[in-house]
């Protein structure tokens, strides 16, 4: 692993040498378009030792892990950067499946995942983080479109669309507002959850938080994987629609009698 040297007042962290073939961006249908000319990033957060499902990345779902399903999903973003931001752990674990899918590997601070977004946005030379996490595997890329969309029409720092189940959105962010949180945010829930520190300070920065279409708004439906029951719907998701199930299937799925939640 080769260190990477950060500017004053940022940590070291490693960016893993990619190792493996790399799978080239796939360009769908209503992809997101990264625009203003800025290096953008989507950047994954993910860890191994989950306190309500431990080792969940590494779980067996959709002919991969839940790990290679995120990364997948994630490949129809088009970015300048795909990463994978973990911890040393995540980065001996996860190095294979981040190679299968063409994400480099980048690991920070285990705990201080906002120090370690901000390590990320300095070792790649990113202007625009687009965040995701490793509890989803099922993110909207419409949707993702839209968030950079909305960012790019409006200046915003951040833009995080809210109404549509959990589990399918993505967080744009502005990286010189991202640096200034990751050195003014000081409680260790802020240092953990990476973007409350921004949209609880909307004064401070350019907030954005709109509506999602009409056809998303299913506050209470949940894709995210944060349990073991999370994880049992996502397989019944995958055995009834497949591995890679579009937007409209899984709105459907979940709009059946007692699937929301």
């Amino acid at each position: 692993m080769g260190r990477v040297q950060g500017r004053p007042g940022l940590d070291r962290g490693l960016l893993v040498p990619f190792q493996g073939r790399r799978v080239e961006a796939r360009r769908p249908v209503g992809s997101a378009i990264v625009s203003r000319g800025e290096r953008a990033g989507v950047v994954v957060q993910m860890r191994l030792d989950s306190t309500r499902l431990p080792g969940k990345a590494m779980l067996e779902i959709g002919g991969t892990t839940l790990a290679g399903m995120v990364m997948r999903r994630l490949r129809g973003i088009r970015a300048d950067e795909m990463i994978l931001a973990t911890d040393a752990d995540g980065a001996r674990a996860l190095a294979g499946v981040a190679a299968e899918f063409g994400f480099s590997v980048f690991a920070g601070p285990k705990d201080d995942v906002l120090g370690r977004y901000a390590m990320v946005v300095d070792a790649f030379g990113l202007g625009r983080v687009i965040r995701a996490t490793g509890d989803n595997p099922f993110v909207s890329i419409p949707l993702a479109e839209i968030a950079v969309a909305a960012a790019d029409d409006s200046g915003a720092e951040y833009v995080g669309l809210v109404g549509m189940p959990a589990g399918m959105g993505v967080e744009v962010v502005d990286a010189a507002a991202l640096m200034e949180a990751s050195a003014s945010a000081s409680t260790a829930f802020d240092r953990e959850h990476v973007c409350p520190f921004l949209y609880g300070n909307p004064g401070r920065f350019k907030v954005l938080r709109p509506g999602c279409p009409e056809a998303y708004r299913l506050p209470e439906g949940r894709l995210t994987v944060d349990t073991a029951e999370d994880f049992r719907r996502a397989e019944a998701i995958v055995a009834s629609l497949g591995p890679e199930p579009s937007d409209a299937q899984l709105l459907s799925w979940l709009s059946e009698p007692t699937r929301a939640g």
